[in-house]
Order: structure tokens, then sequence, then C-alpha cells
């Protein structure tokens, strides 16, 4: 998909961070834009600053973890702007704890909001968009995370994981139909994933709080450190455009990653050695 104007896009955790920073993007290359985000607060304030753009950025308070909620934001952005090009699943939260402490509503939590999240999206777009056929381009957001493993046994290392196995698995499936997708896999940037405990939802139970002289709590608080000192989303935008209209599968922006990466594949390969020739009974 190389051109934006007149297009429409629908971001998912717009009102903040890298969702901002594309809707922004998408908006001053000619497209609608909806901004869907569960914090209402933050979209109001999202609205306010691309006030320029006029009626064709709006915005709609959506909870990515309840499908009805996905599939009614779904069913505005038609209303508003008919025909929808670009999909991206980007809402995502984390959940801190020790290996063997973190609960089972905060996996449920992070399950829901990072994977199902991506799941509800497809299910509410992806059948409108085949049925335009002006083709488009999905980008589901994944990290680092679902990349390595340096995060251990977490959800959100799971969930990332996992979305960039589900945007695998979909490319070669849509591209009949002339719709891209990515996958993007950021590295720490400047944006609000460590406070969005704020934004739990009741029926996943009160965010738990760690013992401050725990190591999950210095894990944490190491973790806010880097995400403060990280890239602008600005520039995680600017990688998005890029990648939509190049069809690129994979958006990195972290080079340094390099290295981490090519020791796991290393592994891999090296597991993959030690195994015999198959043999028939």
């Amino acid at each position: 998909m190389r051109e934006f104007k007149g297009k429409t896009a629908f971001v998912t955790g717009g009102a903040s961070g890298i969702g901002l920073a594309m809707a922004k993007a998408f908006a001053e290359n000619g497209m609608n834009v909806m901004l869907a985000d569960v914090e209402q607060s933050a979209l109001d304030s999202a609205l306010k600053d691309l006030h320029q753009y006029g009626n064709h950025v709006r915005g709609i308070a959506c909870d990515v973890a309840d499908p009805d909620s996905v599939e009614r934001a779904a069913q505005a952005t038609f209303a508003a702007f008919g025909n929808v090009h670009v999909l991206c699943n980007n809402a995502g939260v984390a959940a801190g704890g020790g290996i063997d402490t973190i609960s089972v509503e905060s996996w449920r939590w992070v399950v829901d909001v990072n994977l199902m999240g991506v799941v509800y999206g497809v299910r509410s777009f992806l059948p409108h968009m085949r049925a335009h056929g002006e083709g488009g381009h999905i980008v589901n957001t994944a990290s680092m995370a679902g990349m390595i493993s340096d995060l251990g046994f977490s959800p959100y290392a799971a969930t990332k994981f996992a979305v960039v196995a589900m945007s695998e698995g979909l490319r070669p499936r849509l591209q009949p139909f002339g719709i891209g997708v990515s996958v993007l896999c950021p590295f720490f940037v400047r944006t609000k994933i460590g406070e969005s405990g704020r934004n739990r939802q009741e029926r996943y139970g009160k965010t738990p709080q760690l013992d401050p002289g725990s190591h999950a709590a210095a894990l944490v608080a190491e973790l806010g450190k880097q995400i403060a000192a990280g890239l602008d989303p600005a520039h995680v935008a600017a990688r998005v455009l890029a990648a939509i209209r190049n069809e690129e599968l994979y958006i990195f922006t972290h080079p340094n990653m390099r290295e981490l990466v090519e020791a796991r594949f290393a592994a891999i390969e090296a597991a993959m050695d030690q195994v015999g020739p198959l043999r028939s009974k």
C-alpha cells in the first residue's frame, strides 16, 4: 500500500505513545484516522492535540479485551469514514511480578488485551477490508519481547511471541487480497506502558502491589527507567509508514538488538544440529 491520502486508519491504544504517534503520522499524510482507546481522558486530550485535522481525526472509547466493544468501534468507524484500509492493533499492557507470583487475573488481563485484542481487531475489520477490495494493511504491535526471551516467564513476553506468530501466519494468506501484514517489534520506547495498570478493568481485580524490597520491584523500577529514556514514538511511527509502503513483515526500531536475536537463532540452529537423520520403521 503506497498511497495514504484519502484512506482511513483505525488505531487501538491511539490516545498515547506509539498509537498516538502513528495516528499523527497517518493524519499528516492525508488519512482519516479513528483513535480507539480505553482511557477517555487521554482520548479527549489526543483529539485536542490533533484538532487541526478537523473531522478527519475522530475518537471512540474502546476496550480491546471486549469483542463487542471492538465491533462497536469498527461499525462507528465505517459509519464515519466508509472503507478502512489500515488496521493498527496497537493497544498493550504489562503486569509485573515474580515468575511464581504472577496472579491468574494478571495473566488473563494481559492475554485478553495484548493477544485477544489483536484477534478481535482482525475479526471485526478483516471481512470488511476483504470485501471492499481496495487493499490495505494490518499492523500488529508486538515487541522485541516477542523475538527474544529476556523477560522470561511473563504474560507480556508470551503474548508478544503469539502476536509475532499470528502476523507471520496472516501475511501469506492475505497477500492474494492485496492486504499486507506487518508486526511491529520495538525495544524501549517512551510510552506509558509501565503505568498500564491505571486502565486495568475491574473484572481483572486490583493491580497487585509488589514488595518494595523484592527482585520483581527492582526489575520493574529498572524497566521504568529504560522506558523513560527510550526512543521517541515519532521515530517508530515513521518506521511503520515506511514498512507499510514497502510491504515489510517485520518492523524493527533498535538495531542494537541484532546480537540478541542472532544468539537465539544460533541456539536454535545448534539444537537442530543435534537431531539425527529420520529413520523409517
